[in-house]
Formats: C-alpha cells, sequence, structure tokens
C-alpha cells in the first residue's frame, strides 16, 4: 500500500502531474488562503485549520513513499498528516498527507500577487473534477482574495501553465469580478 497526498491546489488538474490512481475526495477541518513568503516570490494556496469547512481535492499515491519529488515541487510547504480530516470511501488505515505553508514563513509584501497563470491551471482542474458548482465551492473556501492579481496569461510565470478554452476562461473571469479582484497588468 503506497501512501497519498491530498491536493487542493495545482494538484487538483492532472496535466500538472505524473501521479497515477487520483481519486476525488475531501479534507475536513480546513480552508484554503492566498499566502506569500519571500522565497517563492508571488502568493501561492496553502490551508488553514477552519472546523466548519471541508474542502474538495484529489488524493494520489506516492510511489514506494518516495516524498523527494513531491516535496522538491512543493518547496516552502510542510507536508503534515490528514489522518481522519480525509473523507474517502478508500482505505481508511493508508497513510495520506498534505501540505501546508508554515505560518511563520508568511510575509506581507507590496509584491505580493496571485499569478492568473496559476489561478486558472487551479480551476481548470476543478471544473474537470468537480463541474461549475466545484469551481464555485473552490472560490468560496479560500480567503485573500483581496490580493492583487498579475495578469500573465500571454506569457505565463507559472511553469506548469495549462491552456485553457475560452469558457474556462471565462469562469475565471467571471469569478475573479464576482470578488470584486484587483487585476494588474504582467
Amino acid at each position: 500500500m503506497h501512501p497519498c497526498f491530498f491536493g487542493y491546489g495545482s494538484l487538483v488538474n492532472r496535466d500538472t502531474h505524473v501521479y497515477e490512481n487520483a481519486a476525488r475526495t475531501q479534507l475536513a477541518g480546513w480552508r484554503r488562503t492566498w499566502v506569500y513568503t519571500s522565497d517563492r516570490g508571488q502568493a501561492f494556496l496553502s490551508v488553514i485549520p477552519d472546523a466548519g469547512t471541508t474542502i474538495d481535492g484529489l488524493i494520489a499515491e506516492v510511489p514506494h513513499g518516495d516524498w523527494g519529488a513531491l516535496d522538491a515541487r512543493e518547496h516552502g510547504y510542510a507536508r503534515l498528516p490528514s489522518g481522519s480530516a480525509i473523507r474517502h470511501p478508500d482505505d481508511p488505515a493508508r497513510p495520506i498527507s498534505h501540505y501546508a505553508v508554515p505560518r511563520e514563513t508568511w510575509v506581507q509584501s507590496a509584491d505580493n500577487h496571485i499569478l492568473l497563470s496559476y489561478l486558472d491551471v487551479v480551476v481548470q482542474g476543478y471544473l474537470r473534477e468537480f463541474g461549475a458548482g466545484g469551481v464555485a465551492n473552490f472560490f468560496a473556501t479560500t480567503d485573500r482574495w483581496d490580493t492583487p492579481i498579475l495578469n500573465d496569461r500571454t506569457t505565463p510565470r507559472y511553469p506548469r501553465a495549462q491552456t485553457l478554452s475560452a469558457q474556462e476562461t471565462s469562469l475565471v473571469d467571471q469569478h475573479l469580478a464576482l470578488r470584486n479582484a484587483v487585476i494588474v497588468a504582467g
């Protein structure tokens, strides 16, 4: 039995990784938030405890428990045991972990921004896995939409950027407009 990770951001988009046997699931008692650390240079998703919130995501196997590649991808995060917070009908004894940015590394900065190419990847994954309702739920269970969004769609800065359809792009833009998000030129 291989251990699994729970992904709640770009890891929900199966086109950004090669981990097999991915399945939809939920993490109870956590919500997403945008955070900034000086080592990343932009805001990225993390999770914070919130007893009243459950978030959708994917679990996937980490073959032979070799966490090296995933830990490298998720640099700046701490890997935490998910335990009974995972709601999945599979083997309840299977070890599952999720990643969170340690609060002591969070900083406030005028350079703090969300890459639109990163957000696009996340929303595309949620749309494919959970439909339009899943996208709405992603936005509703994520904090800090007051963080400026850098429009880098024409020249993506996110290393795992994906091409979105016009419908997917429109969906992202609609949800950002509902949150009065500030979009700045890239």
